[in-house]
């Protein structure tokens, strides 16, 4: 292993073996595959336009994406992380969000560095993948179809695809189950405290990115098997189980 790719990681407790062994690669969407803050801090100050709200900067709603569209739109509202808007604000406001966001998914939405060379790399190298999110299916689908991501995996699951979503560990259990595969076969890559939780629970391996959103809080504080630049530079941390 080169000396860049040993400063990037950061075991966790258990020793981990590199080159990882696994089977199948799951990956998060909003901030790991897709730089999509731009335009769900554009449709958030549509929202707020029409609301008679004043706008708020794209860095302040960046930390609040990561826990799906309703407690964004929740956060944009109250300006916190846990905030709860008034009941009849959030039931005025939600359609409103969701209206300029199908207007505007992919206006300046675009993959990180690395991912295509990275889902490439993977692919090569025979691994099956699967993306996780917590954004809604028609979202989702039309977001990976505008990226040219969408025949890229065998299986998408989104936020409403299942009675629950990450941080729970249901989405990426069903994902073991759909390949029939032990949860120790299966790794995760994602930027968030979510992921990190889901995998933990699930019994999955988790890596995370660098670049992600995060609610805004320091990658290297999650509990994951190792820190990457990118999903190329994850690509080189593992290698197929037979």
């Amino acid at each position: 292993m080169n000396h860049n790719l040993t400063n990037s990681l950061r075991t966790a407790e258990k020793e981990i073996q590199f080159p990882l062994a696994v089977k199948v690669i799951m990956i998060d969407l909003d901030g790991t595959l897709l730089n999509t803050a731009d335009d769900l801090a554009l449709s958030a100050n549509l929202m707020l336009k029409d609301l008679g709200m004043p706008e708020q900067s794209v860095s302040t709603i960046r930390s609040y994406i990561g826990k799906g569209i309703q407690k964004l739109v929740k956060r944009t509202l109250t300006g916190q992380l846990e905030g709860e808007p008034d009941a009849t604000l959030f039931a005025k406001a939600l359609p409103i969000y969701e209206k300029h966001y199908a207007q505007n998914l992919s206006v300046n939405t675009r993959p990180f560095p690395g991912v295509l060379e990275g889902i490439e790399a993977l692919q090569q190298s025979n691994f099956k993948l699967a993306c996780i999110t917590n954004k809604a299916e028609a979202f989702t689908l039309p977001l990976l179809r505008s990226t040219n991501l969408y025949e890229q995996f065998e299986i998408i699951l989104s936020g409403d695809s299942l009675p629950k979503k990450k941080p729970d560990p249901m989405p990426l259990l069903h994902i073991c189950e759909h390949f029939n595969i032990q949860p120790h076969e299966a790794l995760l890559i994602g930027d968030s405290l979510n992921d990190a939780i889901a995998a933990r629970a699930a019994g999955c391996h988790v890596f995370c990115v660098t670049y992600g959103y995060n609610e805004g809080r320091n990658v290297y504080e999650l509990d994951c098997d190792a820190i990457v630049e990118s999903l190329l530079d994850a690509s080189k941390l593992l290698i197929k189980l037979s």
